[in-house]
């Protein structure tokens, strides 16, 4: 499987395109849909009443740092930010490949119970599942190798 990189699929908010990477040395794919970043990284935003897993998994993806800013440190069960190294380098998200398939499927599942208070199109909810299902192979493949993931987005 090669590395992908998709970008700008269907209409996005304000103009605005952001591209969530997730990346292991066993491969890595660049989510190029607002939708995947509005409803699956966005979701603890959604103002949704939660049980406390997934307060902790849509938390998690809450925290997956911008490319361009440092917002501290913070970590959790099975994921941290680590640092940019230098000026040239950006902060990630660092999270065992399980962690974030959990935290993902969490998110899945509060958002298709949630979808019609959240706003999610059907447009949405195919494009979502597209992304999901092209990040799971990454995951899986970089549980396979015994690598960690890096995830971070930028707009």
């Amino acid at each position: 499987m090669n590395d992908r990189e998709i970008g700008g699929m269907g209409p996005e908010p304000h103009g605005d395109m952001v591209h969530v990477n997730v990346a292991s040395p066993a491969g890595s794919y660049t989510v190029g849909s607002t939708s995947f970043f509005r409803y699956i990284v966005r979701l603890a935003e959604m103002g949704l009443s939660l049980k406390p897993s997934d307060r902790e998994s849509v938390e998690m993806l809450a925290n997956i740092p911008h490319a361009f800013f440092d917002d501290g440190i913070a970590s959790g069960n099975g994921w941290r930010i680590v640092p940019p190294n230098s000026m040239e380098d950006w902060p990630v998200m660092e999270a065992t490949p399980q962690r974030l398939r959990a935290a993902l499927q969490a998110a899945r599942r509060i958002l298709w119970e949630n979808a019609a208070p959240v706003g999610v199109s059907a447009g949405d909810i195919v494009m979502i599942e597209e992304e999901l299902d092209h990040v799971f192979g990454i995951l899986q493949r970089a549980e396979a190798a015994g690598f960690p993931v890096n995830i971070s987005y930028v707009s």
